[in-house]
């Protein structure tokens, strides 16, 4: 009953204060004010501030609120922990088989080098045709730029 006189009374101030402001003649500031002001007496009529004040004195309301609040606190700590391993638990276990095939064996004194060959030599990637044409486009703009 005190929530709603309360709204009552918020409401009718905002419309006075609306009306001084459309006397002076600013209409939308005015119009602006009587929206914001019809807001908590449309709030009494819903019903919602009754059910507001249900929620607000019941301990099972305020009890459900801290266990949502529990809830999203574990969501999120989970979601930072996996953002700091480096994904999703499939995507660390295609990681960890991805790398095992160039693993030694446990037995082994050296890495298998595979089929009986050799070390092999390291080659240099092959230059493209382009060659120095790659940089030429960006030399140009830095050169237009005078850098």
């Amino acid at each position: 009953m005190i929530a709603e006189t309360v709204c009552s009374a918020v409401s009718a101030a905002g419309l006075g204060i609306a009306a001084v402001t459309a006397y002076r003649k600013r209409f939308l500031a005015a119009t602006r004010i009587a929206a914001y002001s019809l807001v908590p007496i449309g709030l009494v009529m819903t019903g919602v501030v009754e059910w507001l004040a249900d929620t607000a004195l019941s301990l099972t309301a305020w009890a459900g609120f801290g266990v949502l609040g529990l809830a999203w606190v574990l969501f999120m700590t989970t979601r930072v922990v996996e953002r700091r391993r480096g994904g999703t638990r499939k995507e660390r276990k295609a990681a960890r088989a991805a790398a095992r095939p160039d693993a030694v064996a446990p037995a082994a004194s050296a890495p298998s080098l595979g089929q009986g060959q050799g070390p092999r030599p390291a080659t240099r990637p092959a230059s493209s045709p382009r060659g120095d044409d790659d940089f030429s486009d960006i030399e140009a703009i830095l050169k237009k730029h005078g850098i």
